[in-house]
């Protein structure tokens, strides 16, 4: 199954497109960006590659998952948003990360607002997840503006992650 496009005021989440690996290379090549997700560390162009690889693979494996974030004004390629539960992981997670250039603009919401929207009419999901860093000031206030509240600490794969949680709006 392909990705759909999902288009909101400013941003269409999207397929993933070989072209944009300089793009996604670069943001996850900045420190900052990627300072709370994984084990902290920046990718390198093959790894960012990969990553695109297994977002691109978990929709055809799930039935959905995270699309490559543009600008619908630019065309600019400018993270990455959208939902993911992999085996293993605690629950259905809307996610997020998007290039320093654009943080403060509020894509991170609208972005996630949308594919909340996705997990609840397509998907049918009951319960959704963010795994945040406790750090994660900026995340965490996302997370609150979708609704996200906190629930507990859990240790995955060797860090404290906090997880937001949102059930299914009841007028659904």
């Amino acid at each position: 199954m392909g990705a759909p496009t999902l288009e909101t005021e400013r941003l269409a989440l999207r397929a993933w497109r070989d072209e944009d690996l300089d793009a996604y290379a670069r943001i996850c090549a900045d420190p900052e960006v990627m300072r709370y997700i994984g084990d902290g560390s920046t990718l390198s162009r093959e790894d960012a590659w990969r990553s695109m690889a297994m977002f691109t693979g978990h929709w055809v494996l799930r039935g959905f998952g995270t699309w490559a974030v543009e600008e619908r004004l630019t065309g600019a390629m400018v993270g990455r948003i959208g939902l993911h539960h992999p085996t293993g992981w605690p629950g259905l997670e809307v996610g997020w990360a998007l290039d320093r250039a654009v943080w403060g603009r509020g894509y991170a919401t609208e972005g996630g607002a949308a594919a909340l929207d996705h997990a609840w009419r397509q998907l049918g999901a009951d319960r959704v997840i963010s795994l945040i860093a406790p750090d994660n000031t900026r995340s965490i206030a996302v997370a609150h503006r979708l609704g996200e509240r906190f629930e507990r600490t859990i240790d995955l794969r060797g860090r404290d992650l906090r997880v937001y949680g949102i059930d299914r709006p009841e007028s659904r």
